[in-house]
């Protein structure tokens, strides 16, 4: 089966329809060209690398009421699954305490992955057919418009312990919650997802490229039109057992925007917190 993940440059005139059709097809899309600075990525990268390698990231453990901070090693598991997955993780929303060193750079970041995330959006709604758009509550952009959820996740997968950690992986398998996830390329290879056939395929990590998926909440919106793909990160060969980090940009909705008729963005956000462990 193929499994075509579309790479767009975004510069290109076709790259609006482009997405739409990589989304739509397979959930996933590749940007290159893209507005984010590479000193910036590397920038952010370097700076939480020392922080999860330092004993400061015990002081910034996550407020059980907003969900912001650090999550220390085995906090999550995927929706179903058993094992706690291999990795630490640092929550990033607006208005939060961050490092101070890290600050600058951090919200540097996040700002400029929302304001592409909502041009992305826009993208979307040119491109979706009119039936399928008609069931949106409100306009892709206009969703995420004044949003306090858009979500920023540092993540730090640590070497495999592989005896005492043979049960688990580093990330199960498991579909985004949100509208899209903008995923800065991480510092290792190990994205997967997987087709309508079941067939698992590595997803590219090039330096300097975002992957975009759809989320369930996209999912919802449209019907079904747009996919949200189950995806993975699999654990290292032996020979590239080393650290691994990675920086998703999670867009979700303000918490009132109605998704389908069974769901507002916060009720499917609530449910689906308490299915991977973070909510009990």
């Amino acid at each position: 089966m193929v499994f075509d993940v579309q790479s767009i440059d975004c510069r290109s005139s076709g790259a609006q329809a482009s997405l739409a059709s990589s989304l739509r097809e397979t959930g996933f899309a590749v940007l290159r060209e893209h507005p984010i600075p590479a000193s910036l990525i590397k920038s952010v990268y370097e700076g939480w690398a020392g922080f999860f390698a330092s004993e400061e990231k015990f002081a910034y453990r996550a407020d059980p009421a907003t969900y912001a901070g650090f999550f220390p090693f085995r906090t999550e598991n995927a929706k179903d699954a058993l094992a706690k997955d291999l990795k630490e993780f640092y929550h990033v929303y607006p208005g939060h305490p961050l490092p101070a060193a890290l600050a600058a750079d951090t919200k540097a970041l996040y700002d400029g992955l929302v304001e592409l995330g909502a041009t992305l959006l826009s993208w979307l709604e040119r491109n979706t057919p009119a039936a399928v758009a008609s069931k949106f509550s409100e306009p892709l952009t206009g969703m995420i418009d004044g949003s306090s959820q858009n979500l920023l996740r540092i993540l730090h997968y640590p070497p495999i312990q592989q005896d005492a950690e043979a049960d688990a992986v580093r990330a199960a398998a498991h579909e985004d919650i949100n509208l899209i996830t903008l995923l800065v390329s991480g510092s290792a290879p190990g994205l997967e997802a997987r087709d309508s056939g079941g067939t698992w395929h590595a997803v590219p990590c090039d330096p300097g490229m975002i992957t975009v998926n759809a989320g369930d909440m996209l999912q919802k919106a449209s019907g079904g039109y747009y996919p949200s793909t189950t995806h993975r990160v699999v654990n290292p060969e032996p020979g590239l057992n080393i650290s691994r980090y990675s920086m998703p940009m999670f867009l979700h909705p303000r918490p009132e925007v109605r998704l389908d008729e069974n769901y507002t963005a916060d009720s499917y956000l609530q449910e689906r917190l308490r299915e991977i462990g973070l909510k009990r």
